[in-house]
């Protein structure tokens, strides 16, 4: 969740929010920005690979410039049939624009975030490489 980037204008247009992150300070001050905005968030720090997700509770995710390869199982699991996930990360033609991250573990390969939910309804996918090289996903769980 961050800082609440996303969380916050989720709450805003009344999604019930639920963020999560690792970093306490972060959790906090999001949860804070969001209850002085009148849109409260609830705001979870943990490992997700410690502490999981809960089965089938959530029914979207918004995964933004993130990844961690053995969430995937967990982010799929976390939806409700019929739930969305909404990913955007970079891919490893970043590396080529000289910014942002440049590790492999943090880089997507061409097509791999869309395999990941190869048997969900993709309802939209791009690679881009400008201005960012990141792969972005809609993708809707089988009910």
């Amino acid at each position: 969740m961050g800082r609440g980037r996303h969380a916050l204008p989720l709450a805003h247009a009344g999604f019930r929010t639920f963020g999560v992150d690792a970093n306490v300070d972060a959790v906090h001050e999001a949860v804070r920005a969001a209850r002085d905005a009148g849109s409260p968030i609830r705001g979870w720090c943990a490992d997700l690979t410690q502490y999981p997700l809960p089965a089938a509770r959530f029914e979207l995710i918004v995964v933004t410039r993130y990844l961690q390869r053995d969430l995937f199982p967990a982010i799929r699991d976390a939806l409700t049939p019929g739930g969305i996930v909404l990913y955007e990360t970079f891919t490893v033609r970043q590396r080529a624009l000289r910014t942002g991250p440049t590790s492999p573990d943090h880089l997507l390969h061409e097509g791999e975030l869309r395999g990941y939910f190869d048997d969900f309804e993709i309802v939209f996918y791009e690679e881009v490489s400008s201005p960012e090289a990141v792969a972005r996903l809609v993708a809707r769980k089988p009910s």
